[in-house]
């Protein structure tokens, strides 16, 4: 088993590259006014111009206009969408570029329901649900009520950081593990060592 890692919440130059370096599969970008991680589209695309040529630029939206999305995809060179909204299938398949659907790990007693609802979703973010955040808040969901049969794609998030990664794999044996708060300082502001570790133990414990 091989398991891809998502750095999010990128918001400096500095960090993408600590990303890059690390051996990251992507990088996300928050374009979400009440995230503490959010980004204007000028920083975005600073950040983006520092990135190796086949790195994955993921942008995390939450009920964008229309107008805001293709603005977005017009300016910037975005790989992948990951909505985390109220969106419906319709809204998020209409675009040209892939996406990934988020949804709030309290979901998992209905995961297939859930899951057929967008058919065209690259895979599926399952994050913990805190106060209307999305994302970012470094809590934990209960892994224990992930089905560990599953017939689309799994994302890992929330409360993930290099203590508890490996324990996450073994267990969830996610397709990818994505990972903001906890390889941080403080909100936005990355640590090249702990991104390392990160990706590292992640690796290492997909392999065992």
């Amino acid at each position: 088993m091989s398991v891809q890692v998502k750095i999010c919440g990128i918001t400096r130059e500095t960090d993408a590259r600590a990303a890059a370096d690390a051996g990251a599969n992507a990088i996300g970008l928050v374009f979400w006014s009440g995230s503490k991680r959010a980004v204007s589209v000028e920083k975005a695309a600073d950040i983006c111009a520092v990135l190796p040529p086949l790195m994955t630029v993921t942008a995390l939206m939450v009920n964008p206009t229309i107008k805001e999305v293709e603005s977005l995809l017009n300016t910037l060179p975005i790989n992948v969408i990951q909505w985390h909204g109220n969106e419906s299938p319709e809204f998020c398949e209409q675009w040209r570029v892939p996406y990934i659907r988020a949804l709030s790990g309290a979901v998992c007693d209905r995961l297939e329901l859930e899951m057929e609802k967008y058919p065209k979703a690259r895979g599926f973010l399952l994050d913990a649900e805190v106060n209307g955040q999305f994302g970012g808040t470094g809590h934990r969901f209960d892994w224990d009520t992930i089905p560990s049969t599953r017939s689309r794609p799994i994302i890992l998030a929330g409360g993930l950081n290099p203590a508890n990664v490996a324990e996450a794999v073994r267990k969830v044996r996610p397709s990818a593990v994505d990972v903001s708060s906890g390889v941080e300082s403080s909100p936005g502001i990355k640590q090249p060592e702990k991104i390392k570790q990160f990706i590292d133990v992640a690796r290492e414990a997909a392999e065992a």
